[in-house]
């Protein structure tokens, strides 16, 4: 009999016992490598480790996580993944999966600070385990845990991998969809001698720049996307704002200060994200900003007693340059070829606070553990929510006399803390994330789009709902399909994704919008007309029928007009397809318009496009085609 009082005065209260009460015993059984596990069922208990019952206590959301894992694995074996923001305990999630199941356990995971926490986190609660890391100086097999470094056990012998029927990966945004990588490596080898393994994965932020979403499909029924991902599902999902209400994690504070913020409006995306030349391009031009930025870091620090400042420049250069105006001898770096013993020395004086100011270079953003951090100062600009919170949660863990963390934007990105990640790329500057329900299944969508100062959404860039039923038995998924914005096709005027090059229903080949103003700009018909405003007129044709005239006017007030008549039900259609279910910021919100006189009291509803063109006809023009900004 192991009795576990002694350690108990190492261990968290989150364990839910009074100071000196016993841990039960734990029944220990020793068990040789000829002995590995092999386990037809996950979820069972273990036959080298049984506890009369669990050591810790979970939190409601820990316990919830694991049991949706759980819960899922007992009917499908597809690769999935759980979502809890920095701060929430992925490595007690981890110990609770791996204590329950049956059979061996691998947790892998990119930097050995990470082998290492979740190791100490699981044995800390008397569980065995071993390590499998050379930066950590050990490779042990004998144990029905194994935490590794994902560099090691890729160039681990065959023998390695049998009988393992659970694998864990943290930060599992890191693993490639495709491709020789090491994870890949690892997870092959795995399925290969383990064809029933199961593989889960956690992480802060499942949205990757350049790649999108890394799974497929979510709890909350929302289909993320529709390209194939290694992992299918995400089981579980907790949100930041859950941490900080329920004082888990540090308050955020967040701080805009304009008028020492640089300007990054000017840069471009290339695969989702800014180049470093371009970026280093706009602070060359921007270099008086830069010691104004850092005294104003400073003085906020010295004025409010910060304990500790975590500074995210944005390229090396930048981070040198940052440097040169901070306090001599309370600053340091960390780059991105700073050698590893470096950096983890530089890491630790931070956390036992021998210096204020922390610089780096897109390396701490993940693995990195300094709960007193008060100060965050973003000085990278960046189009990913996830990353700009993954940044942010460096400074929201709890510690002792800590209220709160301030947030120092001086990037002018407009970033919220909790908002959610949309997924793609902001179509315009002041979109914001909006809620917008499907007309047909009801399913909230996250768009971008624009809202007034209640929160009422007024325009949207939603092309399609994302929402998906879920068979309760087969768990198959099908997704909604309702199309907020689409482009009809010619031949069968069937609805296509914007993007499309080719009908989903007739196969007929799609012109791209690019491909359209091309032409219609080299052709001598043709004009093309980029609107500066629209105007919406009731007229009377020669008849005395009234009718509406839409006219297109460009910044040197020359224009296209159009004509729509009311008085058929072909008329009708013939608006709707022309220019309401274009037109409309909120398409889903299609009325029914009877007169021109209509449509003129609700013309606020109505967005302008981004081109006109128009073909000649005789001595006239004709609109023939329009081209929005999502075309584009």
């Amino acid at each position: 009999m192991l009795s576990l009082a002694a350690h108990y005065t190492n261990t968290p209260k989150s364990l839910g016992l009074a100071r000196g009460e016993k841990l039960p015993p734990v029944h220990a059984i020793s068990h040789s490598r000829s002995s590995r596990f092999t386990a037809p069922l996950l979820f069972r208990a273990p036959r080298c480790i049984c506890y009369t019952r669990p050591v810790y206590k979970l939190r409601d959301y820990q316990q919830q996580a694991v049991n949706s894992v759980v819960a899922f694995f007992r009917k499908r074996r597809d690769p999935v993944v759980v979502v809890l923001p920095t701060g929430a305990g992925k490595s007690l999630v981890i110990a609770e999966l791996a204590r329950v199941a049956k059979g061996r356990v691998l947790v892998l995971a990119h930097v050995k600070e990470l082998v290492e926490q979740n190791f100490e986190k699981y044995t800390s609660y008397g569980l065995s385990a071993g390590i499998f890391s050379a930066s950590l100086g050990k490779k042990d097999v004998e144990h029905k845990a194994i935490f590794g470094s994902v560099q090691s056990v890729a160039r681990a012998p065959d023998d390695f991998f049998r009988n393992f029927s659970l694998l864990v990966i943290d930060e599992c945004h890191r693993v490639a969809e495709e491709g020789a990588t090491q994870y890949q490596e690892v997870i092959k080898k795995l399925q290969d001698s383990n064809p029933g393994i199961f593989i889960l994965g956690l992480t802060a932020t499942p949205y990757r720049l350049g790649l999108g979403w890394i799974y497929e499909y979510s709890h909350v029924g929302e289909l993320k996307t529709d390209k194939k991902r290694f992992f299918k599902r995400c089981v579980y999902e907790l949100p930041l704002s859950y941490m900080v209400k329920n004082q888990f994690l540090t308050a955020p504070v967040k701080v805009d200060i304009p008028v020492t913020s640089y300007d990054f409006s000017a840069l471009k995306t290339v695969n989702s994200d800014y180049r470093t030349a371009d970026i280093e391009e706009v602070l060359k031009s921007q270099k008086p900003l830069t010691p104004l930025i850092i005294a104003n870091i400073i003085d906020i620090t010295e004025r409010y007693q910060r304990q500790g400042v975590m500074i995210f420049s944005a390229s090396v250069k930048h981070a040198e340059e940052i440097m040169g105006f901070l306090p001599p001898g309370q600053a340091r770096v960390v780059l991105g070829d700073t050698d590893l013993k470096t950096r983890a020395a530089i890491v630790q004086e931070f956390k036992e606070k021998k210096f204020k100011y922390l610089v780096n270079v897109s390396v701490l953003t993940t693995g990195f553990d300094a709960p007193h951090v008060d100060v965050i100062a973003i000085l990278r600009p960046t189009e990913s929510n996830s990353l700009y919170q993954q940044i942010v949660g460096r400074g929201l863990r709890l510690a002792a006399d800590k209220k709160d963390c301030y947030v120092l934007d001086y990037t002018g990105m407009g970033h919220d803390i909790f908002a959610p990640e949309v997924g793609e790329k902001r179509p315009a500057p002041g979109t914001v994330p909006v809620l917008v329900p499907c007309p047909d299944c009801g399913f909230e969508n996250h768009f971008w789009g624009f809202a007034d100062h209640d929160g009422h959404v007024f325009e949207h860039f939603g092309q399609k709902c994302k929402g998906a039923v879920q068979d309760s038995v087969t768990l198959e998924i099908r997704p909604c399909g309702f199309r907020f914005r689409f482009k009809l096709c010619h031949a069968c005027d069937a609805e296509n994704d914007l993007a499309a090059r080719e009908c989903v229903q007739c196969r007929a080949v799609l012109v791209d919008a690019d491909a359209k103003l091309k032409q219609a700009k080299l052709s001598r018909n043709s004009h093309v007309l980029t609107p500066d405003r629209i105007t919406l007129e009731e007229r009377l044709d020669k008849n005395s029928r009234p009718f509406l005239e839409i006219r297109y006017y460009d910044a040197d007030a020359r224009y296209l007009s159009e004509a729509h008549f009311f008085n058929h039900p072909t008329s009708l259609k013939k608006f709707n397809i022309n220019f309401l279910r274009s037109h409309l910021r909120r398409p889903e919100l299609a009325g029914e318009f009877r007169s021109p006189d209509d449509v003129v009291k609700y013309q606020k509803l109505f967005r302008m496009p981004a081109y006109v063109i128009a073909r000649k006809q005789d001595k006239f023009w004709k609109i023939t085609e329009k081209v929005f900004a999502e075309e584009l």
